[in-house]
């Protein structure tokens, strides 16, 4: 990072949050430090090892870690806030702690009560930060059983966290069966490739390239969820999907926040009124109040929205065990209306907050431009049409969206 981490606040030496707000006030630090030269870094393209170690040293990557091996001990609707914060400095970094805790989260998804308390310690004592390949439009990774230990093999075209990630949650299909088969490996290994082709117009440091996966072993007792060789399965099983998709919610909001607020910035402190107005300053400028109260307006009521969906999952989240098949299809269609509200919001923002710039903001030093390039990459992930899809199904058919990869 160009701004130097020895400036960031003595973390060390500072009194560990205990409380939501402390939290993501800790969060609002992390997005000051990376907003001051996150345009510099978006031209540079380089991997954000310093930036991950920034999201370490803030105690942010063991937010939801147990409180006993040295976690915060948090939920899920704080999380999403941190993530939102964050992205709102730097869309790629907040990206990447969203996808950190989710796949910091596989254990108690697929788990069982042994393993997830296992990989938990571990991950938290450890400070871990996780990456996946586990992308499903791609052929399935193939697993051999080797008797005492599964081996696998295969290749994904994303693998979001790769090179800074310090361990992978694989994925893949036991060799003649339809039996999927999660498992945490470390990243740094001989038989994982990572092939550092991630080269899109945004989300440039969330080191989402391919990664080739060859003759990887996993002990037989580390695959998730398994028991004496058989899946345990459980409702539960399927919230990753829900819970990956409120992290898209909340980062693509940030984002919208950070171009919100760094074009008000400018706008207030560098935009001109146009000279046959009869404002003195932009600031007065009718068209401009209209623009900012139109986009705020629009943005508070989807994060009041996206909030109010974190904390009706969050039940589920409490009582992991006993989720039904009604609980989880309802709190998947609340995901998939935020979802669609989230995504129109942050691309009319990002792309429109121009108009209250001006030609002059258009420079490559400033990179307005990268917050429309990071909601736009990312937003192309699944099509948000099928999510409004789902939730006219449920209003007018009582129908649950079927567990899938995307719903």
């Amino acid at each position: 990072m160009e701004n130097d981490r020895t400036a960031a606040p003595a973390w060390a030496t500072h009194p560990v949050p205990t409380s939501a707000d402390g939290w993501v006030a800790r969060a609002r630090e992390v997005r000051e430090i990376l907003e001051a030269d996150a345009a510099a870094r978006d031209r540079a393209g380089a991997t954000p090892y310093d930036e991950v170690a920034l999201l370490k040293d803030s105690g942010l990557v063991t937010l939801l870690g147990p409180v006993e091996h040295g976690g915060a001990g948090q939920e899920w609707p704080l999380a999403y806030r941190v993530v939102r914060e964050v992205a709102a400095g730097d869309g790629s970094i907040g990206q990447l702690l969203g996808y950190h805790y989710l796949w910091f989260w596989a254990a108690r998804l697929v788990g069982t009560p042994e393993q997830i308390a296992a990989v938990e310690a571990d991950a938290t004592r450890n400070r871990w930060f996780f990456g996946g390949a586990v992308n499903p439009r791609d052929a399935d990774v193939v697993i051999r059983d080797a008797g005492d230990h599964l081996v696998y093999n295969g290749r994904k075209s994303f693998s979001t966290g790769s090179r800074v990630s310090d361990v992978t949650v694989l994925e893949g299909v036991l060799e003649g069966t339809d039996t999927h088969v999660f498992a945490i490996v470390p990243s740094d290994q001989p038989g994982i490739a990572f092939h550092d082709d991630w080269d899109n117009i945004g989300q440039r440091l969330t080191e989402s390239g391919g990664v080739t996966i060859s003759e990887v072993q996993v002990p037989w007792e580390a695959a998730a969820g398994f028991v004496d060789r058989t899946f345990r399965p459980r409702v539960y099983n399927t919230l990753n999907v829900p819970t990956i998709q409120l992290v898209f919610v909340n980062f693509y909001l940030g984002i919208a926040r950070g171009a919100l607020e760094t074009g008000a910035g400018y706008t207030r402190t560098s935009a001109r009124s146009w000279l046959h107005s009869d404002a003195d300053r932009a600031v007065d400028e009718p068209y401009q109040l209209d623009l900012y109260g139109d986009y705020a307006s629009k943005l508070w009521a989807v994060e009041a929205l996206a909030d109010q969906v974190a904390q009706e999952g969050l039940a589920i989240h409490r009582d992991a065990w006993n989720v039904t098949e009604r609980q989880r299809g309802e709190h998947e269609v609340r995901v998939a209306a935020v979802k669609a509200r989230a995504t129109e919001v942050a691309l009319e923002i990002t792309a429109g907050i121009f108009e209250g710039l001006g030609a002059r903001s258009t420079t490559a030093a400033l990179g307005f431009d990268r917050f429309w390039r990071n909601v736009r990459t990312h937003t192309l992930h699944d099509p948000v049409a099928y999510k409004r899809r789902e939730v006219g199904a449920f209003l007018l058919r009582d129908e649950l969206p079927e567990p899938t990869w995307y719903s």
